[in-house]
This record gives structure tokens, C-alpha cells and sequence, in this order.
């Protein structure tokens, strides 16, 4: 495996265990990472902890709090944070099984793969991948994950498993809360019908190679083009386009394929730098 596993246990379903290996599905090691530089001298700003009435305090000094009213705190110390952890178990405990379908996409939080630890548990590794595959279902399950125990949903991914963590019922906000003034009115169905074809002119597979962070390559443009010497490269300028009538920019975003007028054109370089 390249990299490290974020987890390691025993995957477990009814009285069959084996050993398995819990790896991030995703990176970041990609991202473009900026830090603050003071331009006077070059150098890379270190952040201080303040207080507002004494000044500089060192971390290792400091306690965690809650605010329970307006600059009134519970204090907490990492002794009594650590009291309340639950125990870092090294079992995935599968508990039940369901539809994928059955599970709002809202739910679905961060993805990891689920991989054998070695050859001692292959056989029941792969009899469990097999049957959720067979049967079409998703595992729920719990895991303690730095300390906090969290629901995760299990479905086969490749010849591994894709383990999902899924957010709590607190985490996700009622719908109401935000759709609760929008009228029930119904649109218009000419309207309707024009962005139905809209929608079949656009039809496609999912590709996800198709669709990069516009910001992340423009910024690489950038740096690349301040380390060769070059002044800042410049940005396209949004398009501001003033359609008021909606049935007409229906009727032209049919006509030219659902596609926006203009693609925007790649960023210029200006001249290099005298030196």
C-alpha cells in the first residue's frame, strides 16, 4: 500500500472476523497551500496566542472551555477530555443491513477503503465483500475514529470495500429552515418543457476528469508565472450578462446547445519583468 492506513482492526460480521486496514479515499495533497509572508522581509508570519489582558501566553498553558453564556466558561482540562473519550476500539462492528438507496445523500460524509490486513482473514474478508455485492446491500456499522465513535456505511468497491462515515441525525439541519418561504407556486410548463430539452442537450456520463478546480489552475498560472519573472497573469472578466426576460434566455440557451455563450479563454501573461 503507498500510503499509511488511518485505522487498523478487526472487521467483524456476527461471530466471522478478520483482520482489515482502514485507508483515506480521498487526499489533499494536490491543494495549492498558501502562508502568510511579510513582503518587507521575505519571512513567514508565526502566530502568537494573546491575551487580551496579559498578553503572549504559551499554548501548553492553556485549557479548553465551553461557553455556556456571553464570557462565562465550563473550564475543561485534556485530564477530564480524556475521562469522557470512548475507548479507541480496533473492531468494525457491523450491526445491520440496508438499500443504499435508503440512505439520503445528505447523510454521506467522508470515504475510506477498507482493505485485508494481511493473508490470515483474505477467505472471510472476501466472503463478506462478496455477499453485500450479491445481495446489493450496505452494512451499517460503528467505529471510533479519533476517539469519537461514529456511523459508517460498508459496500463493495473494486476487490475492497468503500467505508463511508455518515453524519448524525444532529448534524443535519430540518429542510424547513430554509425552503419554508419559498412559494409553492407552479412555473410555467412552456418554460418547463424548454429546460427539459435544455437538460437532453446536456445529458451525459458522470466523467470526473471533466470537472477541475478552475481557481487551483488558475493560481498554479500565477505562481508559475511570478517564479519566471513575469507580471501577474490576467483573468478573464466575468461575463455580466442583463437577461431580464426568462423565456428568452430559455429560448437562447436552447439554441445554442444549454452551453454558455462564451467559454472563458485561458489567462494572458504579461511581458516579463525589466530586470
Amino acid at each position: 500500500m503507498a500510503s499509511r492506513p488511518t485505522w487498523q482492526g478487526h472487521s467483524r460480521l456476527s461471530l466471522v472476523a478478520c483482520p482489515v486496514l482502514l485507508f483515506p479515499a480521498t487526499t489533499t495533497a494536490n491543494d495549492v497551500s498558501l502562508h502568510l509572508i511579510n513582503p518587507k522581509t521575505g519571512n513567514r508570519i508565526r502566530q502568537q496566542v494573546i491575551d487580551p489582558e496579559t498578553g503572549e501566553v504559551e499554548r501548553r498553558d492553556l485549557v479548553r472551555g465551553y461557553e455556556y453564556e456571553k464570557g462565562r466558561y465550563v473550564l475543561l482540562t485534556d485530564e477530564e477530555l480524556r475521562s469522557v473519550r470512548l475507548e479507541s476500539t480496533r473492531n468494525i462492528d457491523i450491526e445491520r443491513f440496508v438499500d443504499a438507496a435508503d440512505i439520503d445523500r445528505i447523510w454521506w460524509n467522508d470515504p475510506y477503503y477498507l482493505a485485508p490486513d494481511g493473508k490470515a482473514g483474505l477467505d472471510a474478508f472476501q466472503v463478506i465483500r462478496t455477499a453485500l455485492e450479491q445481495t446489493e446491500k450496505v452494512a451499517l456499522g460503528r467505529i471510533v475514529l479519533s476517539t469519537r465513535e461514529r456511523i459508517f456505511a460498508i459496500e463493495p468497491r473494486g476487490q475492497g470495500m468503500l467505508v463511508t462515515t455518515l453524519r448524525s441525525h444532529d448534524e443535519v439541519r430540518n429542510t424547513e429552515e430554509v425552503f419554508a418561504d419559498i412559494p409553492k407556486a407552479k412555473p410555467d410548463p412552456a418554460m418547463v418543457e424548454i429546460a427539459q430539452r435544455i437538460i437532453a442537450q446536456q445529458e451525459g456520463p458522470w466523467d470526473p476528469s471533466q470537472f477541475k478546480d478552475r481557481y487551483e489552475d488558475a493560481l498554479r498560472e500565477l505562481i508559475k508565472a511570478k517564479q519566471e519573472g513575469l507580471e501577474d497573469i490576467a483573468a478573464p472578466a466575468p461575463r455580466h450578462d442583463n437577461v431580464i426576460d426568462l423565456m428568452e434566455a430559455l429560448r437562447r440557451s436552447l439554441e445554442q446547445g444549454g452551453k454558455p455563450a462564451d467559454k472563458p479563454k485561458p489567462a494572458a501573461r504579461k511581458r516579463r519583468k525589466a530586470g
